[in-house]
């Protein structure tokens, strides 16, 4: 019996039913793990907040803290993302106009953001199927299954709680991938792919305001543009031509903008960061990287950084936060890596982490890949149900199943995605909740102590944004370096006279300073009483007063 309206009608009831409880799962999820994660960490998350919170306030793109010494002006304050870009910032904002400049405002945001993910999983898991040909009813399994896993997928969670560029670019990098098959599989030149291609160069120029992996997205097109079968020469340099031109419009106003900021239209200290040795080299300030020094370290060594980068982003990105999900997707990828609603998104996920492990192999451990990996997570998830509905359909066969169980891969999948999110997000929740602890009760310790941080002009700092973000005070960041070093970078910045240590650190300091080394004589160490609330959260902060003039 069919309804009113034809199949057609049901169908698409269906699929909005389908996408709208997709959606409210979605959303719930992340909701629930915003109330976990409380407080903007790691770093590059409060930065984001901070400047969304400085623009709100009227005083434009500009940050508080000195985190890296890498491009000039070397000032306090000063214009923001010299290597970052804004776009989350102005995500973070809007519901920051309307409920507050909080945090917890600004989370709303990456929720939002961050719900969108399993929706586009939901689409991607269901072109990937229709590419092998499967029947209607296992297609509609799989692609809600994709999107219900992709709503509890840790790393996908974790990143929809906090705001910053993660799930931004998530978002845009698999929408463009979504467009990509299409546009090739367009058979003549037409409004319609015009039009596409219009929406492709968009999606591409805000995913460069979004991260600079924006660039290997932008090649990923070039690349299945170039290489489709069927397309005319001069069709092919159109449709990379037209894309391009949107999106350098879309980017060129923050382009100038940076030119006339720091004097160069590109992020330069990105490149400089691919010659670190160790990750703390982004906080040089005599001892900034250089390819001489790069050099000098030697075949063994750079080729010992290129092992650990890429040990890194396999497993502790992608497999460890994932599994066991991501494992099987992974292994079974080759065998569905040549789908053509596939093709973009694998091109990408190869061209950012081989470039991200070879060229950056330090910085990759800070971060750089873990950032731009949402949309290979989503690659992962995709695969793992293809190959799980492969394994269970070859098990009914031989057994001689006669009721169709398309569902028991997603069940599989949606249950140890829960179940591990479950089991390994509070820890999360619980580090935010510590550093919040410090960094609330290190404002009264310092007032308690006779140097209430409010009357500082400077202050060196291991973790200079939240100290910027939660004290209000100017930050230098801590240079990995000998104590001249440290010395020399408050006397740049006349006014400077505390270095504050956070945490147990695993830098030079405070063990430099325990050591005796030469140049700590001019380091007086601070008691901070145990007087004030909740301190036991600072007993691993070590604070020092610089007395030589």
């Amino acid at each position: 019996m069919r309804a009113r309206g034809g199949e057609g009608t049901v169908s698409r009831r269906a699929s909005v039913a389908a996408l709208s409880g997709l959606a409210a799962v979605a959303i719930l999820v992340r909701a629930l793990a915003a109330t976990v994660i409380v407080f903007p960490k790691p770093e590059d998350t409060a930065y984001y907040v901070a400047v969304a919170r400085n623009l709100l306030a009227g005083r434009g793109l500009v940050t508080d803290a000195l985190w890296s010494y890498g491009t000039p002006p070397l000032v306090l304050p000063r214009p923001a993302f010299e290597v970052w870009l804004p776009l989350p910032t102005f995500l973070a904002a809007i519901p920051m106009a309307i409920f507050g400049s909080t945090f917890g405002a600004a989370q709303l945001s990456s929720i939002a953001v961050g719900a969108a993910v399993p929706l586009l999983a939901w689409r991607l898991a269901g072109d990937a199927a229709r590419d092998r040909g499967l029947p209607r009813s296992r297609v509609a399994v799989i692609a809600l299954g994709a999107g219900l896993t992709a709503a509890v997928y840790l790393p996908l969670v974790l990143h929809s709680a906090l705001p910053d560029s993660t799930m931004p670019f998530t978002v845009l990098a698999l929408a463009a991938c979504l467009l990509m098959p299409q546009l090739v599989a367009e058979p003549r030149r037409g409004g319609a792919r015009d039009a596409r291609l219009i929406a492709l160069g968009v999606v591409l120029g805000l995913a460069a305001l979004t991260r600079n992996e924006a660039a290997w997205l932008a090649l990923t097109w070039a690349v299945v543009a170039w290489t489709a079968r069927g397309i005319p020469r001069r069709d092919r340099v159109r449709l990379v031509a037209i894309p391009g031109v949107v999106a350098l419009a879309i980017f060129a106003p923050w382009a100038i903008r940076d030119w006339a900021a720091f004097g160069s239209p590109l992020p330069g200290q990105a490149l400089a960061n691919a010659l670190s040795l160790t990750g703390r080299d982004i906080f040089a300030w005599s001892d900034p990287p250089t390819l001489a020094r790069y050099l000098a370290a030697g075949p063994a060594v750079l080729a010992e950084l290129r092992i650990a980068g890429i040990a890194h982003n396999l497993l502790n990105v992608l497999l460890f936060l994932g599994a066991p999900i991501s494992l099987i997707g992974l292994v079974a990828l080759p065998w569905f890596a040549r789908a053509p609603s596939l093709r973009p998104l694998v091109v990408f996920s190869v061209l950012t982490f081989v470039i991200t492990s070879l060229l950056f192999p330090v910085s990759t451990t800070w971060g750089t890949f873990l950032h731009a990996a949402g949309p290979i997570h989503v690659l992962l998830i995709v695969s793992c149900l293809l190959a799980l509905d492969g394994v269970i359909v070859a098990v009914g066969r031989r057994r001689g199943w006669t009721r169709p169980v398309a569902w028991l891969g997603p069940a599989l999948t949606v249950f140890g995605g829960a179940v591990f999110c479950l089991a390994v997000l509070p820890s999360f929740g619980a580090g935010s909740r510590d550093t919040q602890r410090l960094y609330a009760a290190l404002p009264g310790a310092m007032a308690q102590a006779g140097f209430p941080l409010g009357g500082e002009r400077h202050v060196i700092t291991n973790f200079p944004i939240w100290l910027s973000e939660t004290a209000g005070v100017t930050s230098l960041a801590l240079p990995d370096e000998a104590p001249a070093s440290v010395i020399a970078l408050a006397r740049a910045f006349p006014g400077t006279r505390l270095v504050i240590v956070t945490g147990a650190d695993e830098g030079r300091y405070p063990t430099a300073i325990d050591a005796r080394q030469p140049g700590t004589e001019c380091f007086d160490e601070v008691a901070l009483p145990s007087s004030v609330p909740d301190s036991a959260s600072i007993a691993d902060t070590r604070v020092f007063r610089l007395v030589c003039p």
